[in-house]
């Protein structure tokens, strides 16, 4: 289940989203919308990441 948490950013004023199942998968946004896109190329970038791994050191991230 893919599940987003996406919270206002008290310090720069933008938005936060946040993918709890991919440890490490975080990013941010002036909007709440820019916020949904960014996180989208967050997923697909963590997963080409693990992918990576999976073939080069036989690791799970």
């Amino acid at each position: 289940m893919r599940q987003v948490l996406i919270y206002p950013d008290a310090e720069d004023g933008g938005w936060i989203c946040e993918v709890p199942s991919l440890p490490g998968c975080i990013t941010h946004g002036p909007t709440k919308e820019a916020a949904i896109e960014n996180v989208r190329d967050a997923i697909a970038a963590w997963i080409e990441g693990a992918v990576f791994l999976m073939n080069t050191a036989n690791r799970i991230p």
